[in-house]
């Protein structure tokens, strides 16, 4: 009973390590001349969010809700660079995990930036 059991375990096991080969990482390849496009529209995008920032209507805003606003003002931006990513055949899983961590990132840096100059700005500091 005990050498049947194992058998069917042993089975079990090798079938289940055949399904995860079938699933293994794809390594794939993305041209120079995308990488370029794609860092262009990453620059146009921190270039959108930094002239927003500049704005003097953010700066009596409290600063989560500025951030929101600022970021929101941009998206735009981002949707270019998502038609990039689909224009070069990347899949659409990949194109928005990097678009949503562009996002989050630039949400925790202006949010710095504005959490600062609020601080800077109650101190009594020139910005």
């Amino acid at each position: 009973m005990n050498k049947i059991m194992f058998f069917v375990v042993l089975l079990a096991a090798g079938s289940v390590y055949a399904a995860e080969t079938k699933n293994e990482w794809q390594n794939t390849t993305i041209s120079e001349e995308t990488i370029a496009k794609i860092q262009q529209a990453k620059l146009e995008y921190k270039q959108c969010v930094g002239a927003e920032m500049q704005k003097s209507v953010y700066q009596n805003q409290d600063s989560r809700k500025s951030t929101e606003t600022i970021v929101k003002q941009c998206e735009p931006v981002l949707a270019k660079m998502r038609v990039v990513y689909t224009d070069q055949k990347v899949p659409g899983v990949v194109a928005d995990r990097h678009l949503k961590q562009m996002r989050y990132q630039m949400m925790r840096d202006v949010l710095q930036n504005m959490m600062y100059i609020d601080a800077a700005r109650k101190a009594g500091q020139p910005q």
